[in-house]
C-alpha cells in the first residue's frame, strides 16, 4: 500500500475567478482521507502550505498580474514536492492550476535526483502551454506545461530543474487551446490526445500506449487532473467550464487505468472551486475519482461461476 502526503496549496492568483483558495478544505470535507485509509493507505496530512514573501517582480507583458506571488508559490511547491517524494506519494490539493509551476519542478527535480525520466500527464480541457510572453489574459495557470517542457520565457521564476522532453508529455482529454499554444506545440513532440482523439480511438489505447512507454522507461508518472477534464453537467465547480469532458464513467475509467499500471507517483486536483459547486457534488466526485486512482472500484467484478 501506498504512504499518501496530502499538501494544501490554496492558491488562486494564477487566475481570476476567486473561490480556489478554498479548494485544500473541500477536498477535506469530501473525505480524501476516508477514501484513501478505507483503501488500506496510510496517509500523512501536512495541512496547507505557506510561501515565503513575495519578492518585487516584474514583467514586459503588463497583462500578467500576481507574478510576485505566483513565484512565491512555485518555489514552497517545489521545495515541498522534493521533501514529500522520498516518503511517499505527494497529493497536492489546488489551488489553481498554477501550482503546477511548482508540483513540477519539484518532481523534475526528484526523479533527476534518482536518474529516472519524468513522464507526465495532463487531464485537462486546456494545454496550459502558454509562456509569460504569449499570454493575453495574463493567468499563469495557463503556463506550467510550457514552463516544465523548458520553454523561453520563464526568467521571473525560478529556472526548471530538468525540463521534461516533449514525448514524455501527454495531453489527454484537451478541447480548448489557444492560437499561440498551438502554434507552439505544433514544433514539439508532446503527445495529444485532444477530445477528437478520445471520440475517434476510445480512452482505453491512447492511455495504455503512453503508460507502455513510462513502464518501459522506468519513469516516475506525475498526474495534473483538472476539474475542467470533466464535463462541466457532472462537475460544475470550475472557473474555466468547457462543454465536451469526460463523463463520470470516462474519468473513473482513466483513473482505474492509472491505478492498475501501478506507474502514478504524484498527483495535483486542481482548479476545485467551491462556491461554484452544487452541494459539493464536484469535490466529491474528485475525491472519488482519487479514489479509483487508489485501487476503489466503482462497480463489483464479480467471477462468473459455470
Amino acid at each position: 500500500m501506498t504512504h499518501c502526503i496530502l499538501i494544501g496549496a490554496p492558491i488562486d492568483e494564477g487566475q481570476r475567478v476567486p473561490g480556489c483558495i478554498m479548494g485544500p478544505p473541500a477536498f477535506r470535507v469530501a473525505g480524501l482521507e476516508r477514501v484513501l485509509t478505507s483503501l488500506g493507505h496510510t496517509v500523512e496530512d501536512r495541512g496547507d502550505l505557506s510561501p515565503a514573501a513575495p519578492a518585487d517582480l516584474q514583467h514586459d507583458n503588463s497583462a500578467i498580474h500576481h507574478l510576485p506571488e505566483v513565484a512565491a508559490w512555485t518555489q514552497a511547491l517545489s521545495d515541498a514536492a522534493q521533501d514529500a517524494l522520498p516518503k511517499g506519494m505527494p497529493i497536492f490539493l489546488g489551488g489553481d492550476h498554477s501550482l503546477a509551476l511548482g508540483t513540477l519542478s519539484g518532481v523534475s527535480a526528484h526523479a533527476a535526483a534518482q536518474d529516472r525520466p519524468l513522464f507526465v500527464i495532463w487531464l485537462d480541457a486546456h494545454s496550459d502551454f502558454h509562456t509569460p510572453q504569449t499570454t493575453v489574459s495574463g493567468n499563469l495557470h495557463g503556463t506550467p506545461l510550457a514552463y516544465a517542457a523548458g520553454r523561453e520565457g520563464f526568467d521571473p521564476l525560478p529556472a526548471f530543474p530538468a525540463p521534461v522532453p516533449g514525448e514524455n508529455i501527454c495531453l489527454f482529454g484537451i478541447r480548448s487551446v489557444d492560437p499561440a499554444e498551438h502554434a507552439l506545440l505544433q514544433g514539439t513532440e508532446i503527445i495529444v490526445n485532444d477530445m477528437r482523439v478520445l471520440d475517434e480511438r476510445g480512452i482505453v489505447a491512447p492511455l495504455q500506449e503512453f503508460l507502455a512507454r513510462v513502464r518501459e522507461a522506468n519513469g516516475m508518472l506525475h498526474v495534473s487532473l483538472d476539474v475542467d477534464f470533466l464535463d462541466p453537467a457532472i462537475a460544475p465547480a470550475v472557473g474555466t467550464t468547457v462543454p465536451g469532458g469526460a463523463t463520470f464513467r470516462e474519468a473513473h475509467l482513466v483513473c482505474e487505468i492509472l491505478h492498475e499500471s501501478g506507474l502514478v507517483t504524484s498527483l495535483d486536483l486542481v482548479e476545485l472551486n467551491p462556491f461554484l459547486d452544487d452541494r459539493g457534488r464536484t469535490a466529491k466526485l474528485m475525491v472519488d475519482l482519487v479514489g479509483s486512482m487508489m485501487g476503489q472500484k466503482v462497480f463489483d467484478r464479480r467471477t462468473r461461476s459455470f
